[in-house]
């Protein structure tokens, strides 16, 4: 009968019937809260978090970002542990202000850029596996190419004593290496590091000659 013969809505009237009796209850506690005001809602907002904290899934703790995690993985992977650290060749590297205090870095000139470093000051108790130490962090050693051209050359006797030639893999590895290790306190004594000169062109002009 509903569907087949629809009512108009307008000839009912809906009546409500409610009781203005408050139940005591109610009003204690709509009091209490007219009382507290906003304080109530903060406290129950409280006590709602910490139900969840403890029946929840517990703690969360933040995870590191993924820039640190970046870090000191890229530092792990670019540095092997048996070579110093970035870190520590800063750590003992004086600064250019220090540097101008000493004559062995008056009139310093880092040279022309090559894949060959000269280093002098060295003191004489320097051996070659601290200078593999030093200078090893800047060559791939997993690569064969770069391993064979890793060369150090320590001079201990004569006018050359307590000078060294290194040979690294490319201009670019020589140039981080001098900028990184020239001035690093190595056994109390700061290095010297500068580009090593290169004698091919007077072998070249040598050759001209005898071609003359």
């Amino acid at each position: 009968d509903v569907f087949e013969q629809p009512q108009h809505v307008g000839h009912k009237k809906i009546e409500f019937h409610i009781t203005t009796d408050i139940p005591t209850v109610l009003q204690i506690n709509s009091e209490k809260e007219e009382k507290n005001g906003e304080s109530s809602y903060f406290k129950y907002l409280y006590a709602t978090t910490e139900e969840i904290n403890n029946t929840g899934f517990g703690r969360i703790f933040p995870t590191p970002s993924s820039n640190d995690k970046m870090e000191t993985e890229e530092e792990d992977d670019e540095i092997p542990s048996e070579f110093i650290s970035r870190r520590d060749l800063e750590k003992n590297r004086l600064s250019r202000e220090e540097m101008e205090k000493f004559s062995v870095f008056k009139n310093y000139e880092p040279g022309d850029p090559n894949c060959r470093i000269y280093v002098k000051n060295l003191a004489k108790q320097v051996q070659e596996k601290d200078l593999k130490f030093i200078f090893g962090r800047y060559v791939d050693f997993q690569s064969e190419v770069e391993r064979n051209m890793f060369d150090i050359r320590l001079m201990k006797e004569g006018r050359m004593k307590g000078q060294a030639f290194i040979g690294l893999p490319n201009e670019k590895a020589a140039a981080k290496a001098l900028k990184e290790a020239n001035g690093y306190v190595l056994f109390e004594k700061p290095m010297v590091v500068q580009f090593a000169r290169s004698a091919r062109p007077k072998q070249d002009a040598n050759e001209g000659k005898r071609k003359k």
